[in-house]
């Protein structure tokens, strides 16, 4: 008999929602194996404040993959390096946060996980601490020595992939070469492919300037870059449209002829799955030896610890994680 497939969830900041939504996750009966990473005390601290319970049990390499039964949870306790308080950041915290990553990784390499689940993380108290860091996604990347990865975000209707991720506004023009949207557009096409058995995606790509650049008038970047790559990819025989104007190509008729987006950066993008469906978006990332997903939002001081937090997310990536470790199972 085959053992039942184990996530890794990772709890990310201490000071957010993570640990909230996690344990909320865990209330849930899951067809797989759920496993967390995080400081024992915080869990059963923010278990008092969210009078919940679930029963954290020591995990093992050794366990056998079993559904999950909500209300248990075995994790790894990793202790915080300081006391945490919600809603309060602590930079001597980072090195805390990017362990779990890290573990959490290496059990997916492994293949003793078969996907790994991510709970939000700050990136600015990470960089705060002295330790340069863009984001998972990057993280992950470099980690794995991935030749090309893509932040990909999902939702019930509609899919959008991103270019650059978590650089400045200003950078972004410098990013965007020709070699770059290529190797990005193909990870896209082939992950639409094999995630969602589409035998001919369709993708849209949106121009970076106003009206993608107006024949040149408002920019130069569609003309001298984004549609050469985009004609070069219709010649290989990808369904490419673009560059399209990034106002109007989300409108229901383009949505019609659309299996993906690809935004030429971060907020161009993502600004409208998540207005549309902020707790009901995952994030993908494509293009790793492993499968990762995560939350679409991020660490919510405010809520931390009040109850508020909506798991819903977090519970969708679970889903996502699921349907990727059994292809076609959409």
């Amino acid at each position: 008999m085959t053992d039942t497939p184990k996530i890794v969830l990772t709890t990310g900041e201490p000071a957010g929602i993570g640990p909230d939504i996690v344990l909320q996750a865990a209330l849930c009966d899951w067809p797989v194996q759920l496993m967390a990473l995080g400081d024992r005390e915080l869990l059963l601290e923010r278990m008092r404040q969210l009078q919940i319970h679930v029963e954290l049990t020591p995990y093992s390499s050794s366990d056998r993959g079993k559904p999950h039964t909500g209300g248990q949870l075995p994790f790894i306790d990793i202790p915080l390096t300081t006391p945490c308080t919600p809603g309060f950041l602590n930079p001597d915290n980072a090195s805390y946060v990017l362990a779990q990553i890290d573990l959490a990784l290496s059990l997916c390499r492994a293949k003793e996980c078969a996907a790994m689940v991510t709970a939000p993380l700050h990136k600015g108290i990470i960089n705060a601490s002295g330790t340069p860091f863009s984001g998972h996604t990057e993280f992950l990347a470099e980690r794995t020595g991935a030749d090309e990865v893509v932040m990909l975000l999902q939702s019930k209707n509609l899919r959008v992939a991103l270019a650059t991720t978590h650089i400045p506004l200003r950078d972004v023009p410098g990013a965007i070469t020709a070699s770059l949207l290529n190797s990005r557009i193909s990870v896209l096409e082939s992950a639409l492919r094999t995630m969602y058995g589409i035998e001919a995606p369709r993708i849209t790509v949106l121009g970076l300037n106003p009206h993608a650049g107006e024949s040149g008038h408002l920019g130069s970047e569609e003309q001298t870059i984004i549609s050469p790559v985009c004609e070069r990819l219709q010649v290989a025989g990808l369904s490419i449209s673009g560059p399209v104007p990034a106002d109007t190509a989300f409108i229901p008729s383009w949505r019609e002829r659309t299996d993906a987006y690809f935004a030429m950066y971060h907020d161009q993008g993502l600004t409208v799955i998540k207005s549309e469906a902020f707790y009901g978006a995952v994030n993908i990332t494509r293009g790793l030896p492993i499968i990762r997903t995560s939350v679409d939002h991020g660490t919510a001081l405010d809520l931390a610890g009040s109850g508020s937090a909506s798991a819903e997310s977090l519970t969708h990536a679970i889903q996502a994680a699921i349907d990727l470790i059994a292809p076609h199972s959409h």
